[in-house]
């Protein structure tokens, strides 16, 4: 009895030390030759300077030609993902415009109206800080700078 006592505490520690499977972080992962945005049907490796990804809970992961499709795709979720929800998401990455690399989107700040096209046209380009952003903006004419939470669909729909 005292074995099994010892046993179930010991098991009960460990468990409760470990991180539970979805607190992880979900890294960011390069899409294949033939991933295709879903919302304009692109190759997305054919942009790897544009690339956005958003990861599910479930693990699957999304690719996108650019910020833009990225927010087209999250504001109208049910039309491109259906049965899945924002709620669903785990994480949302863009690639930085100076760095060329992932960064956290919800963290980043994106450049609204400057003379930088994507591979789509007129982009939200992501920038890792806002110093970034102010001289992005002071170099290439941008507009405004907005964060992840400051965008909705009207001003996506404003890029096209």
């Amino acid at each position: 009895m005292r074995r099994y006592l010892i046993g179930m505490i010991f098991l009960t520690a460990l468990f409760t030390a470990m991180p539970a499977p979805h607190a992880e972080e979900a890294k960011p992962v390069l899409p294949e030759k033939t991933d295709k945005c879903p919302v304009c049907g692109m190759f997305v490796a054919k942009y790897p300077d544009w690339i956005a990804e958003i990861i599910f809970q479930d693990g699957k992961a999304v690719f996108f030609d650019g910020a833009k499709d990225l927010f087209k795709y999250y504001f109208d979720i049910d039309r491109y993902a259906p049965g899945k929800n924002r709620e669903d998401i785990r994480a949302v990455y863009v690639t930085s415009y100076y760095e060329l690399e992932w960064i956290d989107a919800k963290e980043a700040f994106f450049v609204v109206g400057s003379d930088v096209y994507g591979p789509m046209g007129h982009e939200l380009i992501p920038l890792k800080n806002i110093s970034d952003a102010e001289v992005f903006s002071k170099d290439h004419g941008g507009k405004k700078t907005v964060t992840f939470e400051e965008i909705d669909s009207k001003l996506i729909e404003s890029l096209d």
